[in-house]
């Protein structure tokens, strides 16, 4: 049974906060069931020359700085999801990356993704105060059990929570409070699962970023938002890098903070198929 939501309060609207239902697309929320809709999937054809292109930085260290500079530039924050090939020494080329944006003065607008499963718990742990200790933000995304005692001792650390796994409102719950991405699942299970969680991490203080370029879950973030009179800095949109660029851009100019999830590296293109499939 679809979860009913709670009406926004008055003078909260779309277009207030900059959240206008995308042109074409049905409307975000069931009027008269206050209800999500699910939406089918886009066919996904990332075998096409020139889609990975467009949507990856590029395989090398520098591909992801120059791809951070030009969306600082262009009043976007961005997030780091650096993936190394598995032959290579990830910690040494994350600490690599989180040197090259120090060096470029990105680090204030950049957040690294730091894959716990993949570093170890000792290797996440050391790029993670690496990145911290450099001025960047970092999310720990991975198992929970891993990232949960690693979190403990990171307390200025984003956690990520996978809206899709069955259990990520008992995860809201836990992590309420302190600083958490938010990521969109593939289905209708999951954009359920992510109102359920926004209505629990939105009452709470801890920042918030919430990870979908899928416009109904835009506007109903927005929608969110308002009911729980967030202010503008406790939160964020975070969306994919190459994707609805131009709903970016009015999110921006209406005000909204959004971050930019940037692929890179040479073992991104897999993360990059899941992400386009909805499913990361």
């Amino acid at each position: 049974m679809l979860a009913a939501l709670p009406r926004p309060r008055s003078g909260h609207t779309r277009p207030h906060y900059g959240l206008g239902q995308p042109p074409g697309s049905r409307a975000d929320l069931d009027e008269g069931a206050g209800m999500v809709r699910a939406r089918p999937l886009p066919a996904l054809r990332a075998r096409r020359p020139g889609v990975t292109a467009r949507f990856l930085a590029g395989p090398r260290v520098d591909d992801a700085v120059r791809v951070a500079g030009e969306l600082v530039r262009a009043g976007r924050r961005v997030a780091l999801d650096h993936l190394p090939p598995r032959s290579a020494d990830a910690a040494a080329e994350l600490t690599t990356l989180v040197t090259r944006v120090a060096s470029a003065r990105l680090a204030a607008d950049c957040e690294l993704t730091v894959p716990v499963d993949r570093l170890g718990t000792l290797g996440a742990r050391r790029v993670a105060l690496t990145a911290a200790d450099a001025g960047l933000g970092v999310c720990l995304l991975g198992p929970s059990a891993l990232v949960d005692r690693l979190a403990a001792g990171l307390p200025g650390a984003r956690t990520a929570v996978l809206c899709g796994d069955p259990d990520a409102e008992d995860r809201a719950r836990a992590l309420a409070g302190r600083p958490v991405r938010l990521v969109a699942g593939r289905g209708s299970a999951a954009d359920r699962a992510l109102v359920r969680c926004l209505n629990v991490l939105l009452p709470a203080p801890g920042h918030l970023s919430v990870a979908s370029s899928d416009p109904r879950l835009v506007a109903v973030t927005g929608e969110r938002v308002a009911w729980y009179d967030r202010p503008p800095g406790s939160w964020e949109h975070l969306m994919s890098y190459g994707v609805r660029t131009a709903e970016q851009q009015r999110l921006v100019a209406a005000g909204a903070t959004v971050r930019v999830a940037v692929p890179s590296g040479t073992g991104a293109a897999g993360l990059l198929v899941r992400r386009l499939a909805g499913a990361a």
